[in-house]
């Protein structure tokens, strides 16, 4: 039976990877992998996860299966900084642990499907796992275009498209840090009105709390749209915040319209996670609820955090004010986008130029992260854009 598979199409950023490796230059940059970099290169692991982490090898005491819900101190802690002072919104919030924010989009896009749901309105370009989670799960997309070519998000095509939703559709929405455009949502008090006017189902990814604007400001746009609406889904990953990558450290939240609601659409959730991964991983989870039960670990993190933040931001005014050296690439507009990542307006050939001349890997969509950049190769790197744009 196997013999019946057909080979698929490697990963087109596994491929980039495997390149920058073999590339033997030694001023080569990478802006393809979509993990946090220091100025050294390095994406270390946090000072508070690794005394939180020290803090389970000397206290934790089995190793047991915790359930499909996984550490539920670990989603109970995360939740205040999600939802606010009312973090369960009354009583209508419960949460559960999955693996990675990728494992808590699937299982939002499941229990929707389950619950009625059959066709899901996405912002395009999105991050590419989503498209392949909706054909996975069987999900209808009915896409629409996210930002705008002078890198502004374009509300009007979001708003079209609650406006013309069905009661059976979903609208998926980046919490903040968009992936891959780094264009945020600015007006989500109109968002969350035409939300809550469609009746339709608002799935909200949060993938990179923390690292724009600051945790507060991140988080603002999904709070409106919770205030506003009756029942909404929310995937949340640690892997970024917490520098949790390899060991898939999300959550699943689901609000629903009354407290007395939540322990079916709960035990519907626990049911699908069982047929999927049926316990997730714990230790990662177990690492952020010890640094979020700790005021000097919580300290230490949000040190770290603002550090991210702050370098990052840093990266983006330097390729803004060299935007008279590359025209036509609107580098000015980096400074007012959030997160890891950016969307340059170039051709194939123009990537492909960059990479064989210059030894700059970047997605073939354009896509860069910008904490591939520092002080050292920021030039080079706006040197090489003004290369390959002449003319």
């Amino acid at each position: 039976m196997l013999d019946n598979l057909q080979a698929q199409a490697p990963d087109a950023l596994l491929a980039l990877i495997k390149m920058h490796a073999e590339d033997p230059r030694e001023d080569k940059i990478d802006l393809g992998v979509g993990v946090y970099r220091t100025n050294d290169g390095a994406t270390p692991v946090f000072r508070s996860i690794k005394q939180a982490e020290q803090k389970l090898i000397d206290e934790q005491d089995s190793k047991s299966y915790l359930g499909p819900e996984g550490d539920t101190g670990f989603t109970a802690a995360l939740m205040p900084y999600i939802f606010g002072e009312d973090a369960t919104m009354g009583g209508r919030i419960e949460g559960m642990q999955t693996p990675g924010g990728t494992g808590a989009v699937r299982l939002a896009v499941a229990l929707a499907q389950q619950a009625g749901v059959t066709r899901i309105h996405m912002g395009t370009p999105s991050w590419p796992n989503h498209a392949q989670i909706l054909a996975d799960v069987g999900m209808e997309v009915a896409p629409f275009n996210h930002a705008t070519k002078d890198g502004n998000a374009d509300l009007d095509a979001v708003l079209g498209a609650i406006r013309d939703a069905k009661p059976t559709d979903a609208v998926l929405l980046h919490g903040c840090c968009h992936n891959p455009t780094g264009v945020d949502y600015t007006e989500w008090d109109k968002i969350a009105s035409a939300l809550a006017d469609a009746g339709v189902l608002p799935i909200l990814d949060v993938a990179y709390h923390g690292l724009g604007q600051g945790l507060d400001e991140d988080i603002a746009g999904v709070r409106t749209v919770l205030t506003a609406v009756p029942e909404a889904l929310i995937a949340y990953s640690c892997d970024k915040n917490f520098g949790l990558y390899r060991d898939r450290v999300g959550a699943f939240y689901m609000m629903a319209k009354e407290p007395n609601q939540l322990d079916a659409i709960v035990s519907n959730a626990n049911s699908l996670a069982r047929a999927n991964w049926s316990m997730p991983p714990d230790h990662g989870g177990a690492a952020v609820r010890n640094v979020l039960h700790d005021d000097t670990l919580t300290g230490e993190w949000l040190d770290e955090l603002t550090e991210m933040r702050e370098r990052m931001r840093r990266v983006r005014e330097w390729l803004a004010a060299a935007d008279n050296e590359v025209p036509g690439l609107n580098l000015a507009a980096l400074a007012e986008q959030n997160g890891l990542f950016a969307m340059l307006p170039l051709s194939k050939d123009q990537i492909a130029k960059l990479r064989e001349d210059h030894g700059v890997y970047m997605a073939g969509s354009g896509r860069i992260n910008v904490a591939g950049l520092h002080a050292g190769n920021t030039d080079k790197f706006i040197a090489a854009l003004a290369d390959v744009t002449q003319g």
